[in-house]
């Protein structure tokens, strides 16, 4: 298991954002893991919310960009299924401690993991079309 661990720590790279002895355990995991994360799946959430949003009867397609800004808060919330296939995306490559470390304070962590990943979703809009993924 620790080479696993290794190799998904290796494949991760550095922390993004500031970590000091001020910070607390939430914002160091944000920083050290969830962060590092969301960026290295970018492409893959840009994908599956295109899928999603395809499944959906392509109505986010048609929307204005703020109505697709909100549409994007409202089904990463609203939607249980997809939230937890966002979240299993990440979950998928923390290490063994990180997840000892994420089920102690899971509620948490979880908004805000989502919450970053709506704001990523939302300052990529332009790239949420059909056709650029596929």
């Amino acid at each position: 298991m620790e080479a696993r661990d290794n190799h998904v720590l290796e494949l991760r790279g550095e922390a993004l954002g500031i970590i000091n002895h001020q910070s607390s355990l939430e914002e160091t995991f944000q920083n050290k893991t969830l962060r590092p994360i969301l960026k290295i799946q970018n492409d893959l959430f840009i994908a599956v919310f295109i899928n999603y949003a395809i499944k959906q009867k392509n109505v986010f397609f048609g929307l204005t960009p703020e109505k697709k800004i909100a549409y994007i808060e409202n089904v990463i919330q609203r939607d249980i299924k997809f939230r937890n296939s966002l979240k299993g995306i990440v979950i998928g490559l923390f290490t063994v401690d990180e997840y000892n470390e994420y089920i102690q304070n899971s509620s948490n962590l979880n908004k805000r993991m989502m919450n970053m990943l709506i704001e990523r979703l939302k300052s990529q809009i332009q790239l949420l079309e059909p056709n650029l993924y596929s």
